[in-house]
């Protein structure tokens, strides 16, 4: 039998869970460090996702806690807007990824995780990063180490989010 280890995974089932919108959490905790938050201002907050697609994943969360985006002041939506735009210039620029996948899942039956706030999604992609262990196997296999991605993306963040 073969076995596949992924140990950045056991704090996903080790960890004290958070109650409540984890999104809402972080943004009253932006500053620590183990949320991994690359930025923020008054309106969202950039952030790597924890367990993500690719390496690299970021998401644009604004503070504001909905499920609709609908609900959404447009300046909060502009700047989310934004956001996003700088996040795949930071992704292209500083991990080299040959393509970006940017959106959001609205709602549980959209595939949406955590489907009561909010959120855009940039996954980093390059040519040839998926292959059938994906599909055949159900794992994923990440070529990079998440600290060192997130560490080369906050350096580079202020160039990036102004």
């Amino acid at each position: 039998m073969e076995h596949l280890y992924a140990p950045w995974r056991y704090s996903y089932v080790s960890e004290e869970k958070i109650e409540g919108c984890v999104f809402c959490h972080i943004s009253k905790h932006i500053k620590e460090e183990k949320y991994q938050v690359l930025f923020h201002d008054e309106f969202c907050y950039v952030v790597m996702n924890k367990f993500p697609y690719s390496p690299g994943h970021l998401m644009v969360i604004p503070h504001f806690h909905t499920d609709k985006i609908e609900e959404l002041e447009d300046e909060v939506w502009i700047r989310m807007s934004i956001r996003i735009r700088q996040a795949v210039s930071l992704l292209k620029d500083v991990i080299k990824c040959e393509g970006v996948n940017i959106g959001m899942n609205l709602g549980k039956a959209a595939g949406a995780g955590i489907a009561q706030h909010v959120h855009y999604h940039a996954l980093p992609r390059w040519i040839g990063d998926t292959n059938f262990i994906s599909s055949i196997g159900e794992a994923r296999v990440y070529p990079a180490d998440f600290g060192e991605i997130f560490g080369k993306l906050k350096e580079n963040a202020f160039k990036y989010f102004m």
